[in-house]
């Protein structure tokens, strides 16, 4: 049976990103689905854009890719736009394509990447969806960077769909530890925080066999695990904007 595959935030792992793409070993039939944030943080931004975008894996877009596009490709966009992203990881990703810079080829498939996928009985995002807005009310604003008001809500957004996210780092919601899985009413975040120095744990997660295959990009240490022994369920009446306030 064909699997599906979805990957965590990257960050510019691209060395721990191949070491699960060898334990993974995903066949021809195997869809793979990367949540978004590929580039910034860690050193090899370039690598792991050129690795996704030759390949036949589908990205959406994160909140990563849009700050770096507007610092790059927006010459309109006042100079704190370039200083957020640059602080928050785009020093990283200017290192690792070195003095050529960033080939527009590069950019011009960022700007290609949707903000979500339906899937059938899977939604995938970067960051989440506002439970107030009808999904037509949306906007790269809310798919790309919403944190506090997706992870406490109360019932599924959809009634026949789980939403797969990244963007918050797992671990920043109440009751998770390092490394684990979240999972809400109605969503799965798996963005374990590869580039985080109490974590390190980039994560695959196949939805067919229910397995996850996970890197640490501090020790190079694969780890497997059945998804049901990863998964902590999350209260949302614990959510709290100060833990969860990270890019």
């Amino acid at each position: 049976m064909p699997r599906r595959i979805f990957i965590g935030d990257v960050h510019g792992h691209f060395d721990a990103l191949m070491m699960l793409f060898e334990a993974i070993a995903p066949g021809d039939s195997d869809q793979v689905y990367f949540v978004g944030d590929l580039v910034d943080r860690g050193p090899k931004s370039a690598q792991v854009v050129d690795f996704v975008m030759n390949s036949p894996h589908q990205s959406i877009l994160g909140n990563h890719e849009l700050m770096l596009l507007e610092a790059v490709t927006n010459s309109r966009a006042p100079e704190h736009f370039r200083q957020a992203w640059l602080y928050s990881g785009g020093h990283s990703t200017i290192q690792s394509y070195g003095n050529n810079g960033i080939p527009w080829t590069h950019l011009e498939w960022m700007q290609t990447l949707p903000t979500h996928l339906d899937l059938g009985d899977i939604w995938l995002v970067h960051a989440g969806v506002d439970p107030k807005l009808p999904l037509e009310k949306h906007t790269s604003e809310q798919f790309c960077w919403i944190r506090e008001e997706f992870h406490s809500m109360v019932q599924p957004y959809f009634p026949d769909k789980l939403i797969i996210s990244g963007h918050t780092i797992t671990f920043t919601i109440p009751g998770v530890m390092p490394g684990r899985l979240a999972q809400g009413e109605g969503w799965l975040d798996i963005d374990t925080g590869a580039y985080h120095r109490q974590s390190g744990w980039l994560t695959a997660v196949d939805m067919t066999q229910r397995k996850v295959y996970q890197v640490n990009t501090r020790q190079k240490r694969l780890r497997t695990s059945t998804l049901d022994e990863l998964i902590t369920h999350v209260n949302p009446q614990r959510i709290t904007s100060r833990r969860m306030m990270m890019y």
